[in-house]
């Protein structure tokens, strides 16, 4: 009889046990679930050039420091002008390339030398934080050539992109992960 008892409590020890677990077990894989990199399948987030305003939400909304949003040139568009109004700080007391006189805060447009009197300007990537005023001065005052693109070896791919929620004119999209970047070209 004792034996009996001891075989149904062992029994009923199990099944409470395995009870535990089976409600526990959801509740102590969500954290791994929620810390694993989610994404919709084939796609990846990416700015939309044409849709841009640049209103510097994606310095501060990427949960990337220093956000994965960086500028890039559309050199077949580029004027390659003697003062990009991208590089320039408008108001600037003399046209150099003095720190001071750059728009850029952290001196990330490099200006190189053409010929007589082109430029060519540069994006050094490391150095972009995304804040688009160098996009903005290229728009209002010069060919619109330097657009953000978001870097997709920078980008952890968040399914929910802090910047697309953030972004007033809805210009970050989903694209195919085959086409990950949309390129600003020149009109005809």
């Amino acid at each position: 009889m004792e034996k009996q008892k001891n075989k149904t409590g062992s029994r009923r020890d199990f099944v409470k046990t395995a009870g535990r677990l089976v409600v526990a077990a959801p509740v102590l894989a969500l954290p791994v679930i929620l810390a694993r990199k989610t994404d919709a399948k084939g796609y990846v987030w990416q700015i939309d050039p044409y849709k841009c305003t640049s209103c510097e939400q994606c310095k501060t909304a990427c949960v990337m420091t220093p956000s994965a949003v960086k500028c890039t040139n559309a050199f077949p568009m580029c004027g390659y002008c003697d003062f990009c109004p991208g590089f320039l700080r408008q108001g600037a007391k003399t046209f150099d390339t003095a720190a001071e006189n750059q728009l850029c805060p952290t001196g990330a447009i490099i200006r190189k030398f053409v010929e007589e009197p082109y430029f060519e300007y540069t994006i050094d990537e490391k150095l972009c934080d995304g804040c688009s005023k160098c996009v903005k001065a290229c728009a209002d005052f010069g060919n619109g050539s330097l657009y953000l693109q978001i870097m997709h070896d920078l980008c952890v791919n968040c399914n929910h992109c802090a910047i697309a929620r953030k972004c007033p004119s809805d210009a970050v999209i989903r694209v195919p992960a085959e086409k990950p970047y949309l390129r600003k070209e020149l009109k005809s």
